[in-house]
This record gives C-alpha cells, sequence and structure tokens, in this order.
C-alpha cells in the first residue's frame, strides 16, 4: 500500500512497549495522517496480535522464534505477514513504502534495525537512546551521508530540538536537560541502599516502562540522555549541564551566547514528544490535557546531586573519555537493571558494578561496529561475573 500525500507509513519499532502504545495512541487518533505499516515486539504477542487487528500493519515482526506460528496462524487470515528475528527487523525496516522508522525498543538491540533504516534513507524518529549512546559518532555520521533526519522523542531532548528551531547552532552556549529527580531526589546514600524494587518503580511524574524507570531513579537515564544530546546536536561535553526540576514542566533549555534562554514547557505525557516527530515538520492540533498556570504556582530548580547518584557522574566521565566507553557503561547498565528488577542485586550496587566495568573493560578509542558489539558483549558477561561472584 503506498502512502498518499497525506499518510504516512510508520514502522514503530517495539509497539507492546510504553512508547510504542502511545505512539499508536496518536496514530489512532489521527488515521487521516499516520498509518501504522509495520509493528514489532520481542516477546509480547499476545499484544502485539492485538494491536495488529486493531490497526492492520502490512507486517508484524516478533523477537521470540516460539511465538512466531502464533501469530501466523491468528494474523494471516487478515492478511498481515508475519516476520521473526532481528534479521527480519533490519530488512522489513527497509521497505520502499516507509517514510519513517520510530525506534521504541529498549537497550542495545536498538542498533541494528536503526543503522539498517538509516542506510535505507528512512528517517528516524528516535526513542531507543541506547542507539546513540553507543554509537553516537558511527549512528549520526550515517545519518549525515544518507541525509537522513534523526527526530528526537525523548521529552528532553525534543524540547531542545523544539528550541533549535530556526536558530543558528553555532549560537548555543549550553543546553539544560531538566531532571525530575526521580522517587529519591534528595534522598542520602544510607536511604538507597535499602530501597525495594517497588519503592524505585514509582516514579513521581512519568509512567514508563520498568528499565527507564530504575534508570530515572538511578539518573543513569538522565546521564544517558547527556551522552545522546552530545550527538544530536553536536555538543562538546562543557555544553551539557542537568538540572533538577521535580515538577516536570519545564522539558530542557537552550541558552545562546547573548545570555537569552528558550524552554519548551508542557505536561508530562510522552505523547506530545512522540506525535511532534512522527508530524514534523508540522504541528497538528491533538485533545491532550493543557497546562494551566495556576495549577503550578511555583516551578523549582535545584543542583543535581552527583555524589550520591553516581550514574549521573560516570556518564559525564564516559562522554569526556569518548571511545567506547559510554557503550561499556550501556551494556553494564543494561545488565545491573535487569538484575535489579529480579531482586538479585541492590540499589546502590548498580552503581559500584558499572564502576568497576568502566575500570576492567578494555578502551578503544575509535571504535568501529564490530568493536561495539564486542564491547557490549564484554561489559555483559562481566558485569554478570561481577553480580555472580560479587567481586566489586
Amino acid at each position: 500500500m503506498k502512502e498518499d500525500n497525506n499518510l504516512k507509513n510508520i514502522a514503530i519499532l517495539g509497539s507492546t512497549g510504553s512508547i510504542g502504545t502511545q505512539a499508536l495512541e496518536v496514530i489512532r487518533q489521527n488515521p487521516d495522517r499516520f498509518r501504522a505499516f509495520v509493528l514489532t515486539a520481542q516477546n509480547n504477542a499476545e499484544r502485539l496480535i492485538a494491536q495488529a487487528i486493531e490497526f492492520k500493519p502490512q507486517y508484524v515482526v516478533i523477537g521470540t522464534r516460539e511465538k512466531f506460528e502464533e501469530l501466523q496462524v491468528v494474523l494471516h487470515p487478515h492478511g498481515i505477514t508475519v516476520l521473526c528475528g532481528i534479521d527480519d527487523m533490519c530488512e522489513i525496516v527497509t521497505h520502499s513504502d516507509i517514510s519513517l522508522v520510530l525506534t521504541a525498543m529498549v537497550g542495545f538491540a536498538g542498533l541494528r534495525p536503526t543503522l539498517a533504516a538509516i542506510k535505507a534513507g528512512k528517517d528516524i524518529a528516535l526513542a531507543n537512546k541506547e542507539t546513540l549512546v553507543v554509537a553516537g559518532e558511527l549512528v549520526t555520521s550515517l545519518a549525515e551521508k544518507h541525509k537522513v533526519k534523526i527526530l528526537p522523542v525523548d521529552s528532553e531532548h525534543s524540547a531542545i530540538f523544539q528550541c533549535l528551531e530556526g536558530e543558528n547552532m553555532a549560537a548555543i552556549e549550553k543546553i539544560y536537560l531538566t531532571a525530575s529527580g526521580g522517587p529519591f531526589r534528595g534522598k542520602t546514600s544510607e536511604f538507597l541502599s535499602t530501597i525495594t524494587k517497588k519503592e524505585a518503580l514509582k516514579h513521581p511524574n512519568w509512567v514508563m516502562g520498568e528499565k527507564i524507570t530504575i534508570d530515572s531513579a538511578s539518573l543513569m537515564n538522565k546521564g544517558l540522555e547527556v551522552i545522546e544530546a552530545k550527538w544530536l546536536f553536536k555538543l562538546d561535553v562543557s555544553q551539557i549541564d542537568v538540572i533538577v526540576h521535580p515538577q516536570s514542566i519545564i522539558h530542557s533549555i537552550v541558552q545562546f551566547h547573548d545570555g537569552s534562554m528558550k524552554a519548551q514547557m508542557g505536561l508530562p505525557d510522552m505523547k506530545l514528544p512522540i506525535q511532534y516527530a512522527m508530524a514534523y515538520p508540522e504541528r497538528i492540533p491533538n485533545n491532550f490535557p493543557r497546562f494551566d498556570f495556576i495549577d503550578f504556582p511555583g516551578l523549582s530548580f535545584e543542583k543535581a546531586d552527583k555524589k550520591t547518584f553516581r550514574n549521573l557522574d560516570f556518564a559525564f566521565n564516559a562522554l569526556r573519555s569518548g571511545g567506547n566507553m559510554p557503550c561499556v557503561i550501556n551494556a553494564a547498565n543494561e545488565v545491573v537493571v535487569a538484575e535489579f528488577l529480579n531482586d538479585r542485586l541492590g540499589f546502590l550496587d548498580m552503581s559500584d558494578i558499572i564502576e568497576q566495568c568502566m575500570s576492567e573493560v578494555m578502551f578503544i578509542e575509535q571504535p568501529t561496529l564490530d568493536d561495539y558489539i564486542e564491547t557490549d558483549r564484554q561489559a555483559r558477561v562481566y558485569a554478570l561475573e561481577l553480580v555472580t561472584n560479587r567481586k566489586y
């Protein structure tokens, strides 16, 4: 089915997760503008089937082979082609009818299909921050080579992107990424040593998937966003700062070299940056709740506590080191978050293991794609060994 001038065919990688389901809400509200052309999921066959029956994509991709036959049986009568595995996903994102690929997969797994889509000339709506964290230089250089737009979906990077519309990039003095502070803002290391998974999953402002919610609680999410911002906006580490803004109304700020500042504001709702990326360069109307200043008589700001929340400091250090160091912290973090969610690791133990991996995994100053893949593997193996042997 070819898209007409008013209909964008969109591939949603990770359609059953938090970002993917909200992207489908945007499509549901704008059926004359967007079509879900490809939907993918790793394991959640039940939700993927329900989405496919409602949105009638041309293709679905399931990550696990054991769910493949189930999807084929259910979806074949609906005229939907079912594919399986990462290789099929990398192939289908190159389809000539696709104009935008929304990468909402979690973690390192999003890198290969994103690269495949870029090489095929597809614009990217990027919700998978790990893609730029792991291989930012490679991804951005490829995007430039193939004249591909990378449209940020993270609320903070979308805010920066919106503030920079019509501006001279050379005029940027500094950007401020805002952080809510998560559920443990202001808490001490002693307090953090006793917290539970249930407590860490209670974010005060945002409804997100488990992995990103834990990352937010540890401030690793903000650290990954710092690295992502460097590549998205071609910034030096000295031009990036993080400030804690508990209300999550100002989503980020740009300061220009004349001292003026621009901020993007709104209620904390991920559908807004998702819609902005999907519709870009248009702004389209919606019925999302509106911000009312009377409801927020005070907006406050605090310095980020890098001493207690060491992950944020690790991210800045990894960005200064460059090379494969951001890949190391990303891989180690994915392992320790999974272990924490499975009740095999304490909250502060996560940072201890990430720090050890940064010290021990071999540093490569100018990594290739193969180097990134091997670094990711080595860091995961070492992090798991540390969890198992408790030698950190």
